[in-house]
């Protein structure tokens, strides 16, 4: 790795420690502490993620209520999503094994607060309620995820009967409800045994993977007609191996791009593996991508954001489209890296296999200077991290269309946290959430007029949730949860979201 670029990793993985360490583990991709600055400075450098110029975000109108006459095709798919560990609990019941969010969240000083998964929004016993709700909701689609140590509690060997049974109730209960299941095989929560044996380095991990992924297929079969392999493979290997404020907890850069390598080959596996039960369902992986701009004109700083650019987004988009790893990045891991030398002959091949759909997920931007560190542009949420930048997801989307060819995009999260509270009259406002759905669905609508063939959006989250390291401090959902008593309440922006279903229009 270059000595610039690997200064800057690890200065970015520091930064990330000792905000742990004080009380705040959330990612710091950013100069300067706190809310960013309250007027947004003009982004006017070339995006080399894009290949043309960024353009000011949409500013947020008076009434985020209002309609602005954008409707969307006849066919398109509205939906939410939510993840396994954030939302289900019941964490030692049915046979549930540990996973490494179990270990990590129950490791002092791990999360805000030291808050566990151990009951989350208690999703496993109060599924049916949920589904309720999605259907009073008008929901088309709901992108859920399994939990992997629920069906194989060590990660591998025959499934457990009353894990695969939930996941069978869960499944026919939407489908009662007129509301499309889209499966997700790992949203993170990798079995403790499989860590144990060294986890996502190992190589054989990929292999586990795609049986766990063979026993999903055979048990629901068609009944899901979207699978979803990896969740975000580079928040794996940014923010557990990286950082390591999140689970594993690992901090190793050396390690990270391993990791990444047998992500990327356990979906592969997983695709391999759904062609040969020829089930009648699609599959794909679900990538978070990041629109990186020069923050200046400077030839160096358009050279800094393509790298960083490499490692955000390239690093996973190529292999899956392109069968080869960005030769940039390649060149700046250098070739004795374990991600060099953890590619066998064939791997590329299997991490290339068809798909039938890519589910893309977006949440900020970023802006590097000609020394590689991130700067700010635009006003964070109460995440700190992102900055709220709707032009984003046209950048992104678009990116996919002209680089990669016209692969159905599903876009499966796209959100915020807002300081939501529950009002003496039982009710939840957060316009700020329905003002940044609003925008951001805009530049969805903006991107499927230039031929991007989006067919579907899920809002992240359904529900509040267990927010990583970050505990339940941060609200995302459209439906409150009042933690102690459990009790769901639809939030404005849900009541608001119902309408854009009804309409098929914002």
């Amino acid at each position: 790795m270059a000595v610039l670029s690997r200064r800057h990793l690890h200065r970015r993985a520091e930064r990330s420690a000792v905000r742990a360490a004080s009380g705040d583990p959330g990612r710091a991709t950013g100069t300067g502490t706190g809310r960013a600055l309250a007027e947004p400075t003009d982004a006017t450098g070339t995006d080399p993620a894009g290949g043309g110029s960024a353009t000011p975000a949409v500013r947020h109108r008076p009434d985020p209520e209002r309609p602005i006459g954008l409707h969307f095709p006849n066919n398109f798919r509205w939906g939410a999503a939510t993840s396994a560990y954030q939302i289900e609990g019941a964490a030692k019941e049915d046979g549930r094994g540990e996973s490494v969010w179990d270990t990590f969240s129950h490791t002092p000083g791990r999360t805000r607060g030291g808050d566990t998964g151990d009951v989350a929004a208690d999703h496993y016993h109060r599924y049916g309620h949920d589904l309720d709700l999605m259907r009073e909701l008008g929901l088309h689609s709901y992108r859920f995820s399994i939990s992997w140590p629920r069906i194989q509690p060590d990660g591998t060997g025959q499934p457990n009967r009353r894990g695969l049974d939930f996941y069978r109730r869960l499944v026919a209960g939407l489908l009662e409800r007129g509301i499309e299941p889209m499966a997700t095989l790992f949203h993170w929560d990798l079995p403790q045994a499989l860590q144990d044996l060294g986890g996502w380095e190992q190589r054989d991990v990929a292999y586990r993977f795609a049986e766990y992924a063979q026993i999903l297929f055979r048990a629901l079969g068609s009944e899901v007609p979207v699978w979803l392999t990896i969740n975000e493979p580079k928040t794996v290997v940014q923010n557990g191996y990286l950082s390591g404020h999140h689970a594993p907890g690992r901090p190793d850069a050396d390690a990270a791009y391993l990791v990444a390598h047998h992500l990327q080959l356990a979906h592969g596996l997983a695709v391999q593996a759904l062609r040969a039960e020829r089930a009648a369902c699609r599959i794909g992986p679900a990538l978070n991508l990041h629109p990186c701009y020069p923050a200046d004109g400077s030839p160096a700083a358009a050279a800094a954001a393509r790298l960083y650019d490499g490692y955000e987004n390239r690093l996973y988009l190529d292999p899956i489209f392109l069968a080869s790893y960005p030769a940039d990045v390649l060149a700046d891991l250098g070739p004795a890296s374990r991600l060099a030398g953890g590619i066998h002959d064939g791997d590329l091949d299997v991490i290339a296999e068809p798909i039938d759909l890519l589910a893309v997920q977006y949440y900020t931007p970023f802006y590097v200077a000609a020394d590689g560190s991130t700067v700010r542009r635009w006003p964070t949420s109460e995440a700190d991290w992102q900055q709220i930048h709707p032009d984003g997801m046209f950048d992104a989307l678009t990116r996919v269309h002209r680089e990669y060819g016209t692969v159905p995009i599903t876009i499966t999260e796209n959100g915020l946290p807002t300081p939501d509270r529950l009002a003496a009259d039982g009710s939840v406002d957060d316009p700020g959430r329905v003002a940044f759905l609003r925008d951001h669905l805009a530049a969805v609508h903006r991107a499927i007029s230039t031929g991007v063939n989006v067919e579907s959006y899920h809002v992240w989250s359904l529900l509040d949730n267990f927010e990583w390291a970050e505990g339940y401090q941060q609200r995302w959902g459209l439906i409150y949860v009042d933690y102690p008593t459990q009790r769901r309440i639809l939030k404005r922006s849900a009541h608001w979201y119902r309408r854009v279903i009804a309409e098929n229009a914002i």
